[in-house]
């Protein structure tokens, strides 16, 4: 289930439904162009104005993703 529809949305909704999920398993998959992708197993850290922090589950690294990052669906975030 994707925790962020596919509807008209901008920053501070995106925001607001990620706030729930910060400390949960989520899992992201990334589009990294040209029909390749990479998917993590990540929980959600922090949320910030511009971006938001996720560890990686599988080696505890950090990754960072801004809101448009979901505006422009580079990346999904699912349950």
């Amino acid at each position: 289930m994707l925790v962020i529809p596919a509807k008209n949305h901008n920053i501070e909704t995106i925001k607001k439904a990620l706030i729930p999920h910060i400390g949960k398993t989520v899992k992201i998959k990334h589009n990294l162009g040209r029909n390749k992708f990479e998917t993590y197993e990540a929980k959600i850290i922090k949320i910030y104005n511009c971006v938001f922090l996720i560890e990686l589950i599988k080696n505890k690294s950090i990754k960072s993703f801004s809101y448009a990052d979901i505006i422009t669906k580079t990346i999904k975030i699912y349950e």
